[in-house]
């Protein structure tokens, strides 16, 4: 009777180890199938791929994208980190890069100010700086110059130099007093003095701002007129 028993036992002490070495060898098989992951950052696609088969691992091309820093068609990232522990035979998921982003610069100069940041706007770009100068050949709050130019390589914002119109010099004001009406506006022009005139006649009775009085380019000049020399 302790035979029979025996013989059913040594057969489950037997499966059972079989059991157990059969765990143990797939776990260590499995251990042996997972592998580091390379490190594909600034590879070329075919430097990526043989880094990758060298692993077990498989080349997966995700998508491009900008970047100001990697040449184009080289690794700009990965979806599994390197250095991470994964199967054999699996796909690396990677994004390579298209380079920097190129923008077209347009020609801005002699737009008006609020124009020109409207179109940089359109094409990505901003102005970035505004250096104001004085100029007698472009009109005010006109763009002067550029940097950079059309021709430039782009950069995110630009600087730009705007006008501030003629340069804005102090005269004292000429005594226009028993002068003619003609002569008087002539002097007035080209100090930049707007004239009004009052009264009838064409000679200057008197005048407002007072003789000596420090006027700029822009200012009015009030003329009160009496008849001609001479009738009084």
């Amino acid at each position: 009777m302790s035979s029979i028993i025996r013989i059913p036992l040594l057969f489950i002490v037997f499966v059972l180890l079989g059991l157990a070495f059969g765990f143990v060898t797939f776990k260590v098989l499995s251990f042996s199938r997972a592998v580091r992951v390379p490190s594909l950052y600034n590879m070329s696609l075919l430097e990526a791929d043989e880094a990758l088969n060298k692993s077990g691992l498989y080349l997966k091309i995700e998508g491009e994208d900008y970047d100001p820093k990697i040449q184009p068609g080289r690794i700009l990232r990965q979806d599994i980190p390197a250095g991470n522990m994964v199967k054999e035979k699996r796909s690396i998921g990677v994004v390579v890069s298209k380079g920097p982003r190129v923008y077209s610069i347009p020609l801005i100069v002699n737009m008006p100010l609020g124009d020109a940041e409207e179109e940089l706007m359109e094409k990505g770009l901003k102005i970035g700086k505004v250096i104001k100068v004085h100029s007698d050949s472009v009109g005010k709050n006109r763009i002067v110059a550029q940097k950079p130019g059309p021709d430039e390589r782009p950069t995110g914002s630009i600087t730009v130099i705007v006008s501030l119109g003629p340069p804005d010099i102090a005269y004292s004001c000429p005594d226009f007093t028993g002068k003619d009406l003609e002569e008087a506006r002539q002097i007035a022009q080209k100090m930049g003095l707007t004239v009004e005139t009052t009264g009838s006649g064409s000679v200057v009775a008197s005048q407002k701002p007072a003789a000596g009085t420090r006027v700029r380019s822009g200012d009015s000049l009030h003329l009160e007129l009496k008849g001609e020399t001479g009738n009084g």
